[in-house]
């Protein structure tokens, strides 16, 4: 491949991957309201999102000692029960497997 053929090919996955975020952008003024249990419904996906990456990472954090996923994996749930922002909840979790890391 040529330069001119990667730098086409570039523009073009560009432009494939601009088009769907673009769409909602431009029409999202002349879309009515979805409704406040569909409003809800989305503004959850991301939390369910980080859950579904998350999860299998607990129980394979360490295969001798699978405790300290699920002590950390707590934690986590914990505060986001509390209502604590994501960044709380994993530095807090990170920090949870970190001591119990120290004292086993």
């Amino acid at each position: 491949m040529d330069n001119r053929q990667i730098i086409i090919l570039i523009l073009g996955l560009s432009l494939v991957c601009f088009i769907p975020r673009a769409i909602p952008a431009l029409f999202a003024d002349k879309m009515q309201s979805l409704g406040p249990k569909a409003e809800k419904f989305l503004r959850l996906i991301p939390y369910t999102a980080m859950a579904a990456l998350i999860f299998p990472g607990v129980l394979s954090v360490d295969a001798s000692k699978p405790g300290v996923g699920i002590a950390g994996a707590a934690v986590a749930g914990l505060l986001a029960w509390l209502k604590c922002s994501v960044m709380v909840c994993v530095t807090a979790a990170i920090a949870a497997v970190f001591v119990i890391y120290l004292f086993i």
